[in-house]
């Protein structure tokens, strides 16, 4: 569990943090160019599961400007120990409707949109609070019951109702894979979808809109912007393997 008591930070890993932020950001750029798009297409998301904020102030200071949490309370605990002026701010771990009404107004975008039930939520959340909130849908491309998501079967139904409800502002797709043995195997889940991406954009839905297709983490990011990534999601290649306490 995270925890924000005081420590020394570690030289050495800030260094390491330092030259794997800048390596990542350059796989990015070049990766984006490969696939035929400009090198600041692509959005680097650095994601601070786990991570001390003096590590997530290392990479801001280096001009990182999308962070992405994983779980509520962990991002509202270290939240004021970092340097987030300028800085696009993301919950992108799994979301209980219990929790909703903790993170909305908080964060930039919810990206783990996974039901309608919980479209819902944040909606009237939302509307209590007198914002709109930014989210993408989840899709659950490889139908795994270990992981939340929508199945793509149901996802144009699914946003046709999202797009009815008052507060919420469906701006893209996010998916996680199933671990692949190849890259080759990913960059079929990965192809998939861009092809519901492009497929929901055709459909112009109110309120609906495909502008980000984020997919892609530490282990095959490369692979998701050949297939059409806008956002890649990169923790332990930027700061290293979490620790678990």
């Amino acid at each position: 569990m995270f925890t924000t008591e005081k420590f020394l930070p570690d030289e050495e890993k800030l260094k390491a943090v330092e030259e794997n932020y800048k390596r990542v950001l350059d796989e990015v750029r070049e990766s984006a160019v490969k696939a035929g798009r400009g090198e600041n297409d692509v959005r680097l998301m650095c994601v601070t599961k786990t991570v001390e904020p003096v590590y997530i102030n290392r990479v801001l200071a280096l001009g990182a400007d999308l962070i992405g949490e994983n779980r509520v309370q962990e991002y509202l605990s270290k939240r004021d120990s970092l340097r987030l002026n300028g800085v696009e701010k993301h919950l992108i771990g799994h979301l209980q409707t219990n929790k909703v009404k903790s993170i909305v107004g908080e964060a930039d975008m919810i990206e783990s949109v996974s039901s309608l039930k919980l479209a819902k939520e944040i909606s009237k959340i939302s509307v209590l609070k007198g914002v709109v909130t930014n989210c993408l849908a989840e899709v659950n491309i490889g139908k795994e019951e270990s992981k939340s998501g929508i199945f793509a079967e149901e996802l144009e139904d699914i946003l046709y109702e999202i797009s009815t409800l008052p507060g919420i502002k469906i701006k893209g797709l996010m998916t996680i894979p199933p671990i692949c043995e190849t890259e080759a195997q990913a960059r079929r889940y990965f192809a998939e979808m861009r092809q519901y991406f492009i497929d929901i954009k055709g459909k112009k839905i109110d309120n609906v809109d495909m502008d980000i297709l984020s997919m892609g983490m530490s282990g095959d990011y490369k692979a998701a912007i050949a297939e059409g990534a806008d956002i890649v999601r990169v923790g332990s290649a930027v700061f290293g393997a979490r620790k678990y306490v």
